[in-house]
């Protein structure tokens, strides 16, 4: 029970973190979960399974608040969905031991980019020349599916910096028609793991604490996405992953007792330094947006 109150704070989290920012749901999930011990595959099949709730509570509320971009959401799903079904069935046929490490190096990468985009890029994405069409966005779709199979997250990282590349939608419509898109790959997924898996290979309790905790989330997270300084989270979420998969990495690498708790410890440090940074870089964003402000006051006639 204590261990279906933890995954359900951690259902929560995730879902407060995606819902704000368009990512990281899956990767927080299932990097816990593998964490934890759980195969990379049943972790995913959790996980997925999970997000079908979680997505459709968001999406909803992410609709109530104008947060949507219905073309969007429907050019994705689709390839999305073939793409997490896909994923899904392949990542059942590989043995737990061969896909634990290289299912950590992806989420691990996918954590790098979550840190470097909120810290280094501070949240800003390079304008993508021409407009999206949906012979863009449809390959997208497909590879953001297969990748959120495998590593158990992903479609965040893929769509929502895609869309944000295209310079089409504001960002809060990119998060809200990325949140929204999600639920259908997340059928994929779970189709592709009921599949492969079996009803008696998902355990559905750790599904069921993650949709709990992600239900109650979904609405509050929608609603943050106005006014969430998404610099921070995103730093806070993507370390969290970074640190966990290293010491997987690690352990599957050789390393022991505590040359495990040494990489920890060096990750640890810098992740908590990558928060201080993005918190001051928050705080001073803000001053100049007040000084700025107030010096076009000024110029205002009287």
């Amino acid at each position: 029970m204590k261990q279906l109150i933890v995954l359900g704070v951690v259902g929560f989290l995730a879902q407060l973190v995606d819902g704000s920012l368009g990512m990281a749901y899956g990767v927080t999930s299932s990097t816990l979960l593998l964490a934890a011990g759980v195969a990379p595959a049943a972790a995913s099949a959790a996980v997925h399974f999970s997000e079908i709730g979680t997505s459709l509570v968001s999406g909803i509320s992410h609709h109530k608040l104008g947060n949507v971009d219905w073309r969007t959401v429907t050019i994705l799903a689709g390839p999305g969905f073939v793409g997490a079904f896909v994923g899904a069935t392949f990542l059942v046929s590989l043995p737990a031991d061969t896909a634990k490490p290289w299912v950590a190096g992806i989420l691990l990468a996918l954590g790098l980019y979550v840190v470097y985009r909120f810290l280094v890029l501070r949240g800003q994405r390079p304008q993508f020349r021409g407009r999206p069409s949906a012979r863009f966005l449809a390959p997208m779709g497909l590879f953001g599916g297969a990748l959120d199979a495998i590593g158990g997250g992903g479609w965040g990282p893929v769509g929502t910096t895609t869309l944000l590349s295209s310079g089409r939608l504001e960002p809060r419509k990119v998060v809200g028609s990325i949140d929204t898109s999600e639920f259908v790959v997340a059928v994929g997924g779970s189709l592709g793991f009921l599949v492969g898996l079996g009803a008696a290979g998902i355990d559905w309790g750790y599904a069921l604490a993650l949709l709990a905790g992600g239900v109650v989330a979904a609405p509050i997270a929608a609603y943050l996405v106005k006014i969430l300084p998404a610099r921070v989270l995103g730093v806070a979420a993507g370390g969290l992953i970074v640190l966990t998969n290293s010491t997987t990495i690690g352990g599957s690498l050789g390393l022991v007792g505590t040359q495990v708790g040494a990489l920890a410890a060096v990750v640890g440090a810098l992740w908590i330094a990558g928060i201080v940074w993005a918190v001051r870089d928050e705080v001073t964003a803000r001053r100049a947006a007040a000084a700025a402000e107030g010096a076009t006051a000024d110029l205002q006639p009287a």
